[in-house]
């Protein structure tokens, strides 16, 4: 595979694009994250999400610490070729590092006008995460 297909991506200033990961069985948005050309490539050699981390500075295989994968079944663009959308299996069904379902779990009250956590924690994140020596 030729890299024809990154070159038609509209890439940031910083060499990133925003990525949707979206799961594919129930169609629920899940997280959002950032790619950069390397870790693009790399999704689609492995089939599993790996992103870039801005905070950390380096990649990330999503579920390579808590086991919670994301095996890509589908990618897309949008029609400006600026934003990707990943149709994934989210392997153990958690993909916050909350240990919820999705990283979207905080809703606005519109009549109250604040924010309330409207999604249950599934899994401790002490227990997934372990403390490293």
């Amino acid at each position: 595979m030729n890299g024809d297909w990154l070159d038609a991506l509209r890439w940031d200033d910083n060499g990133l694009i925003p990525v949707i990961a979206q799961e594919a069985a129930s169609g629920k948005v899940v997280m959002f994250a950032w790619m950069n050309r390397e870790s693009l490539a790399r999704t689609v050699e492995t089939g599993e999400a790996v992103y870039w981390s801005r905070s950390r500075a380096r990649f990330w295989h999503k579920g390579e610490e808590s086991g919670h994968v994301q095996k890509v079944l589908d990618l897309r663009t949008d029609c400006d070729n600026d934003v990707l959308l990943l149709s994934i299996e989210q392997v153990g069904g958690i993909a916050c590092h909350t240990g919820r379902q999705g990283c979207f779990f905080r809703q606005l009250s519109l009549g109250g006008g604040k924010w309330e956590d409207v999604e249950p924690v599934l899994k401790d994140p002490k227990d997934i995460y372990k403390e490293k020596a």
